[in-house]
C-alpha cells in the first residue's frame, strides 16, 4: 500500500479502528438484550460511532503513532 505521508492508509485506519466499533455495536446488543428500553441502545449508539470516527481519524491522520522521534 503507499503511504503518501505520515498517516496510514484509510484501509488499515479502518481495520484499527474496527475493534472499537464493534465493541460498541456489542454494548448496545447487549443492553437491548437484557431488556433495556431500545432509546437507550439508540442513545448511547451517536457517543459509540463519534468515537469510532475520531479513532479512523487518528489512525489515518498518523496521531496514533511513534512520535518518540527512535527509529523502528
Amino acid at each position: 500500500m503507499d503511504e503518501d505521508g505520515p498517516g496510514v492508509s484509510r484501509k488499515r485506519a479502518f481495520y484499527a479502528m474496527l475493534p472499537f466499533l464493534f465493541l460498541g455495536i456489542a454494548d448496545v446488543l447487549l443492553l437491548l438484550e437484557w431488556g433495556l428500553d431500545p432509546l437507550w441502545g439508540f442513545m448511547i449508539l451517536p457517543p459509540i460511532l463519534f468515537v469510532s470516527v475520531l479513532a479512523w481519524i487518528a489512525f489515518r491522520g498518523g496521531l496514533a503513532r511513534n512520535q518518540t522521534g527512535e527509529p523502528n
